[in-house]
């Protein structure tokens, strides 16, 4: 079997997804030659691929094959399906093809201790919490994690002189691996250690209800390894009747006392757009207090998980409070993009309902002598059905104006299912709201929601995908418009 270093030539099928663009990145800095393939490729992982030197083909081709040379292995992503002409031609063609959690646990996992986030929220924002921490406290962390944080230099790093057993942090996505693989991504993982921030019913598209995403983590608690533990929320049911399922010692926090957890916080307060609260365990004694740059109680609950798992690691508390101080945050998780005009600009990730409601709460604290916009596009394959079309009706309250864009691509969904834009802004208006749709076109969608900003504004664009260039065509009709500002 081949092993990291044998590798001379990885092509990746797929490469331009978060994840695979960090492993891209990861093996081109190892000494790889990487070449990858994927259809268009939005920031800011078209400038990791850029900068990290990945020699990237547009477009599915068996022939990209041919031109690159023959791989030594051939990642295949889990977005590619079993028809797509270039992972059909690296199949049939007897190359070494892989997923990428398999690799990992082929290549990488396999000497490490693992500590996996694992849930349906918090995921990326947790796991980099928890790197950056493991990081400052001086620990020979390796970390993969699909998003693009600020602390830390890329997504996908390997210490590859540390010793057996040091800790390798890893977001645990439930999605399946691949056309070939249908379990999630984390049954690859070898979990010593694993977070469970939550479980909702998501991934419409491969999940057919609640029960089968439990089934999924069930998977997961089955996999930690002996001498590992299982930390968990108790704040969402489908958490709590998991916990029977662990065979490893069990950790609890929760958002209150009333949930009789070993954790939860205490006193949180926002202000001057810091988030404070204090560590409280079962006992009722404080623990820490901590300070974060990250808004909303949604960011208190991942900080505190953090702190639970660097405890029994060992770290210092003191260290832990000053690492998860300094944390600035991820790529377009509450990001600033820009302010044109008075006009504030964030672009967020969020689309599940869930996690639209507490993005939107945490910018309504963080910034609360704006406006509050919201721009939804309903593009995450659970959000184009129907599936939470009544439970988004609630999820923007604390938006002044809601706009919404018309969901993307449906031609695959069945009619009867397909999630309505227009029907949520009718559902909206009923609870009270200010709602409206967002024409098709995205340059009228732009100037629809340019030309009624006013100075002092707070404009939150949340969707999971490229937007067809939304946010940048905004913050340019905003600073070029003429017009006046309330």
């Amino acid at each position: 079997m081949k092993t990291l270093s044998d590798l001379k030539h990885v092509h990746i099928v797929g490469v331009g997804g978060t994840l695979m663009g960090a492993f891209a990145a990861f093996l081109k800095r190892a000494g790889v030659r990487v070449t990858g393939s994927d259809g268009p490729v939005y920031p800011p992982m078209s400038d990791v691929l850029r900068d990290a030197g990945v020699e990237l083909y547009t477009g599915y081709d068996a022939a990209n094959l041919s031109r690159v040379g023959r791989p030594d292995l051939v990642v295949i992503g889990n977005v590619v399906r079993r028809d797509n002409p270039e992972a059909r031609a690296a199949i049939d063609g007897k190359l070494d093809y892989t997923s990428l959690p398999e690799a990992m646990e082929r290549f990488l996992l396999v000497r490490t201790r693992n500590l996996v986030v694992a849930g349906t929220h918090g995921k990326t924002t947790t796991s980099s919490l928890l790197a950056h921490a493991l990081r400052e406290a001086g620990f020979p962390v390796s970390w993969f994690i699909g998003g693009v944080c600020q602390e830390l230099p890329h997504s996908f790093h390997v210490e590859r002189e540390a010793a057996e057993g040091a800790p390798f942090v890893l977001e645990g996505d439930e999605y399946d691996t691949a056309f070939w693989d249908k379990v999630p991504k984390f049954n690859h993982y070898l979990p010593d250690d694993a977070i469970l921030t939550s479980v909702e019913f998501d991934h419409a598209d491969i999940y057919a209800d609640l029960a089968a995403v439990e089934r999924a983590f069930e998977g997961l608690l089955d996999r930690i390894r002996p001498g590992g533990r299982l930390i968990a929320c108790l704040d969402f049911e489908s958490v709590r009747k998991l916990l029977p399922r662990a065979r490893v010692p069990v950790t609890t926090y929760a958002s209150t006392a009333a949930q009789r957890a070993d954790y939860f916080p205490s006193e949180i307060r926002t202000r001057d757009g810091l988030t404070s609260f204090r560590v409280m365990n079962k006992g009722g004694a404080s623990e820490a207090d901590i300070r974060l740059q990250l808004p909303g109680n949604h960011n208190v609950m991942n900080a505190l998980a953090v702190f639970i798992e660097l405890r029994g690691l060992g770290v210092p508390a003191e260290k832990i409070v000053s690492a998860l101080a300094s944390f600035r945050g991820i790529k377009r998780r509450q990001e600033e993009r820009g302010e044109k005009r008075g006009v504030l600009v964030i672009d967020d990730f969020a689309h599940h309902p869930t996690a639209v409601r507490e993005t939107l709460k945490a910018l309504r604290a963080k910034y609360p002598a704006r406006r509050l916009v919201s721009v939804f596009e309903p593009r995450s394959a659970t959000s184009r059905r129907k599936v939470f079309q009544a439970e988004y009706a609630a999820a923007f309250d604390e938006a002044a104006v809601a706009y919404i864009a018309n969901a993307y691509d449906q031609s695959s969904i069945k009619s009867d299912d397909q999630f309505s834009s227009a029907q949520l802004v009718e559902d909206m208006k009923k609870r009270g709201g200010e709602a409206r749709l967002l024409p098709q076109e995205i340059d009228a969608a732009v100037l629809a929601v340019a030309s009624q900003a006013k100075s002092g504004d707070l404009i939150a664009v949340l969707s999971n995908g490229g937007f067809g260039g939304f946010i940048g065509k905004l913050l340019t009709e905003l600073d070029e418009v003429k017009r006046s500002f309330d």
